[in-house]
């Protein structure tokens, strides 16, 4: 039996999830024809309180229409220096923006109003001009960190305040309202637009939403397009992503629990120097040997637990739905009678 812990990208449809998407009805979405994709457009724009919605194929394309929207080229985005829109999105800030980016350190991923603050360029031709904030919520890099949304609410002040748009690549969002238990539609007023993946704990097998207001997405649209986003009867794909935004939020918090059971379990292992605290459903490692992480991962899989490396002595895993609490504890299990081909 494998048991994957490398993503919650690797889940597969339910049945019932199957179903659902076989049985869609499916029209040009270029027209925007597509009655499935229009009700998922619909659907989660009312969800979180704003205008319009635009389903696309990934968090990336989501994240980087967002930022063609908001930024002229030359303009620069403040963003953390571990986001992913800097470094798992290929470049394409520079690539597809002519953007330049302000990269800020923080806590686990997160940014602070206090220190957004004294990186807003001054109206100075020799600076950028300062034209986007983007956060991650929750922080991949920062294993799963969740934002205090009184923060959130600091950034959005400072963001009105300086005439400035305000983005999250919410690409686990979900995950983060489980913990922090703000309503959708009260946590998105703080933002100008959000990317939403459907693909990760919500299970669905591809797509993600840019949500905002009706001039923002018909300017997106226009975006999508020139990037070749337009997907003609996509919403057999859509499908996948309703069924889990209106059967999959709730059991969210059984990932997270599986998560806490993994940092229990890893923090008795002797190879294990410390465990990013764990609010949600990544559990980042950080090995006492770093040049035994590729080992260390090869021979768990051997035992059938597929890991993923996240850095320099870093090693990632991540619950989701295809991860039973059977798998945990087989997998607690494995870790338990673990033992290195090397001492530490």
């Amino acid at each position: 039996m494998i048991i994957d812990f490398r993503s919650d990208t690797v889940t597969v449809p339910s049945p019932e999830m199957k179903e659902f998407m076989f049985n869609a009805k499916v029209g040009d979405d270029v027209f925007g024809e597509d009655p499935t994709i229009n009700e998922l457009q619909l659907f989660s724009a009312a969800y979180f309180g704003k205008e319009d919605a635009l389903f696309c194929s990934s968090g990336t394309q989501t994240n980087q229409i967002a930022i063609n929207v908001h930024v002229r080229p030359g303009g620069e985005i403040i963003c953390h220096e571990e986001s992913h829109i800097y470094k798992y999105e290929g470049g394409g800030i520079a690539k597809n923006s002519g953007a330049s980016v302000r990269l800020l350190p923080g806590d686990r991923g997160r940014l602070t109003a206090e220190i957004i603050a004294k990186w807003i360029n001054p109206d100075d031709i020799h600076f950028p001009v300062t034209e986007l904030v983007s956060l991650e919520d929750t922080a991949n890099r920062g294993g799963g960190a969740v934002y205090d949304f009184e923060e959130i609410k600091k950034i959005s002040a400072l963001c009105k305040a300086h005439h400035l748009p305000l983005h999250l690549d919410g690409a686990r969002l979900m995950n983060a309202l489980a913990v922090n238990g703000i309503s959708s539609k009260e946590y998105a007023s703080q933002f100008d637009s959000i990317s939403l993946c459907l693909s990760k704990g919500l299970g669905a097998p591809v797509g993600s939403l840019l949500i905002g207001t009706k001039d923002f997405i018909k300017k997106a649209r226009r975006v999508r397009k020139v990037l070749g986003g337009g997907m003609r009867q996509a919403g057999f794909i859509a499908a996948g992503g309703l069924y889990a935004l209106k059967n999959n939020v709730n059991r969210l918090k059984e990932d997270h629990e599986n998560a806490k059971k993994l940092e229990e379990s890893l923090l008795q292992c002797s190879w294990v120097k410390k465990i990013l605290p764990v609010q949600t459903n990544i559990v980042v490692i950080l090995i006492k040997n770093i040049e035994m992480r590729d080992e260390i991962i090869s021979q768990l899989k051997s035992k059938g637990v597929l890991t993923v490396a996240f850095g320099e002595g870093a090693i990632r895993m991540v619950t989701h739905l295809n991860i039973s609490r059977e798998n945990i504890l087989k997998t607690c299990e494995v870790l338990k009678n673990y033992i290195p081909s090397e001492r530490f």
